[in-house]
């Protein structure tokens, strides 16, 4: 299989895959290093006794679900080109399940 930025030179495609590969590592470790510290936030405000419950949890949702983007999009490598098909299927997953909590949450609150 050939790659469309083949340019038919060996030492130019060697040093284009390298490039995008010291690119790659670069973007993992500044996401991991944010998810480390969004964890740390989510350890100190989940300890801190200040703040109320009715802010920590929708907090804590929200960092989570950041992280899970951050997994998502640069650990499992889904903004590459060819992950398209199961993009659709995880996102149509989300939505099953979100309309699937809502259904519940409304059955039980009203």
């Amino acid at each position: 299989m050939v790659e469309q930025n083949s340019t038919g030179n060996p030492k130019v495609d060697l040093e284009y895959r390298r490039k995008k590969s010291a690119e790659e590592m670069k973007h993992q470790i500044i996401t991991f290093g944010l998810m480390i510290f969004l964890t740390l936030v989510a350890f100190l405000a989940a300890g801190y006794e200040g703040i109320g419950e009715w802010f920590i949890v929708p907090f804590l949702i929200l960092l989570a679900v950041i992280q899970v983007i951050f997994q998502l999009y640069y650990f499992m490598h889904m903004s590459h080109k060819g992950h398209e098909a199961p993009a659709i299927f995880l996102y149509s997953g989300v939505v099953v399940a979100l309309v699937t909590v809502l259904a519940f949450v409304t059955i039980i609150w009203w």
